[in-house]
């Protein structure tokens, strides 16, 4: 997991840990290298969370491990985000690895920002390996207040509802980003995990 200061790293772990996987918060270079999946948390302010990962000098092995050697890659929350080509949230650019932006939920009656709490998914593609052992009435735990918009129906994952449809998980071959938080989404969440972790893509 990509240690870039950023402040959920210690319950992802220990998710992984009840699961029974090894993982390892790192910003060392030569461990990415060698690690047969990554994940990549974040929390809090998008451009924040870009700046903080390019400080580390970490992109171009993520590049390179992700995109050239096809490891499997976990985008947790603005992790997720931070796969698409930038945030209303500020400025920075994203890394670019999935055609999306994100956006704003827009100001509705009744509508609370930032969304928070749990809901439900629906599965567009329900046949992807890393669902397959996820139950059929899976819910996940939420806090954000930026969504992503995808410009490809295909790459759409989980979808929830919050004021509109929205995209709650999206993959692109070996990369995978979910806006929710699984490490707070008790078993629901613990499936996943345990399904990314297992060899799923």
């Amino acid at each position: 997991m990509i240690d870039y200061a950023v402040g959920n790293l210690a319950a992802v772990a220990n998710m992984f840990k009840r699961l029974g996987v090894a993982c390892e918060i790192t910003a060392d270079a030569g461990k990415i290298l060698r690690a047969d999946k990554i994940v990549l948390p974040g929390n809090g302010a998008f451009d924040a969370c870009m700046q903080g990962l390019r400080a580390t000098g970490l992109i171009p092995v993520l590049k390179e491990r992700v995109l050239q050697q096809k490891v499997p890659l976990l985008g947790i929350c603005v992790g997720a985000q931070m796969l698409g080509h930038g945030s209303e949230e500020g400025s920075e650019e994203g890394l670019g690895w999935v055609d999306m932006q994100v956006r704003r939920f827009p100001d509705l009656p009744g509508l609370l920002v930032p969304h928070m709490g749990w809901c439900s998914v629906g599965r567009p593609d329900a046949a992807a390996p890393i669902l397959q052992l996820l139950d059929a009435d899976a819910r996940f735990y939420f806090v954000h207040s930026y969504y992503m918009q995808v410009a490809r129906a295909q790459d759409v994952l989980l979808t929830a509802h919050y004021g509109l449809d929205f995209t709650a998980a999206v993959q692109v071959e070996n990369i995978t980003g979910v806006q929710f938080h699984p490490e707070k989404s008790h078993r629901y969440g613990k499936q996943l995990l345990g399904q990314f972790a297992g060899g799923a893509r």
